[in-house]
């Protein structure tokens, strides 16, 4: 349920690395909290973001929520496919549901995130509480 090869926080995004750059989604624990996810507000590529800000924002049948940065950078890379067709984020959260790729300020965030067998306990005990 959560891919091996990702990194993790505790708001419950993914961080997929290659080289110096980030792909950034939601995870399956998220989507499924949030219920199905019917709009999407997507940053624009060039933007820099902070690692902890305010990345984009999900409407969802529920409630409204916000995707947080996990590590700064530039986005270089935005899945406007999203716009039109928001529930990829339900459907395939680690797949065509990704939201942003992003140039990496300091890749050294990245060893500040979660490792899959970390998130699962952390969204064990989440869950549990």
């Amino acid at each position: 349920m959560y891919p091996k090869e990702l990194k993790y926080t505790e708001q419950h995004e993914w961080v997929k690395v290659e080289g110096n750059q980030a792909t950034v989604g939601i995870t399956h624990f998220a989507q499924d909290q949030l219920g199905a996810i019917v709009g999407v507000g997507l940053p624009d590529e060039g933007t820099t973001i902070s690692k902890g800000e305010a990345l984009a924002d999900l409407d969802s049948m529920k409630t409204a929520d916000q995707i947080i940065m996990p590590v700064s950078g530039e986005i270089v890379k935005v899945n406007m496919t999203l716009e039109t067709q928001p529930e990829l984020l339900n459907d395939d959260p680690y797949g065509e549901g990704w939201v942003v790729v992003i140039e990496m300020a300091d890749s050294d965030e990245i060893n500040e995130l979660m490792s899959a067998d970390e998130y699962k306990d952390h969204v064990a005990k989440e869950a549990g509480a």
